[in-house]
């Protein structure tokens, strides 16, 4: 009789422990199955327009904060004093380095943090977007040059000069 009370007890604690295990794959596979911008394209998250007047976007991260591997390079340290000089623009930029799983919401989010120091696919996308902002280009259409792949031709060990 003992025996069994045991047995029985130690099936419910294997059902819970089971169903716990079942709870947590499904909380974490969902944080990375974020719905993006576009459903079904394939296009990282991204916001449409600028923020709202009065909304004040989450500061990029200053260079001095950027310290070992994350200040290894000069265009890593560059990066970050260019992207705070176009934050509107890089909020509706889409990252391709599908950070968007993590929680980001555009471009602006990798800096805002480290990630953009160690990631060159967010590099690229911060010197594409400003050089063709520094062009002309409006937010819009760097973004269709994102999407396009047009950041991957960009060399950033050429790119620690571009003011």
């Amino acid at each position: 009789m003992a025996e069994a009370r045991f047995l029985q007890r130690k099936s419910v604690h294997r059902a819970i422990t089971l169903a716990l295990l079942l709870l947590v794959t499904l909380t974490m596979t969902s944080l990375w199955a974020a719905p993006q911008a576009e459903e079904g394209t394939g296009i990282p998250a991204y916001n449409d327009g600028p923020p709202p007047k009065g909304t004040k976007l989450p500061p990029v991260l200053a260079k001095d904060q950027l310290w070992g591997a994350d200040a290894q390079y000069p265009y890593q340290t560059h990066a970050y004093e260019l992207a705070s000089k176009i934050p509107a623009v890089l909020h509706q930029q889409p990252c391709y380095c599908f950070c968007d799983r993590m929680g980001h919401n555009s471009l602006h989010s990798c800096f805002e943090s480290t990630h953009g120091a160690r990631c060159a696919t967010c590099l690229k996308e911060l010197y594409y977007s400003y050089k063709q902002h520094q062009a002309g280009k409006t937010a819009t259409q760097i973004r269709a040059g994102i999407i396009k792949g047009e950041w991957k031709q960009i060399d950033l060990e050429a790119t620690a000069t571009v003011n």
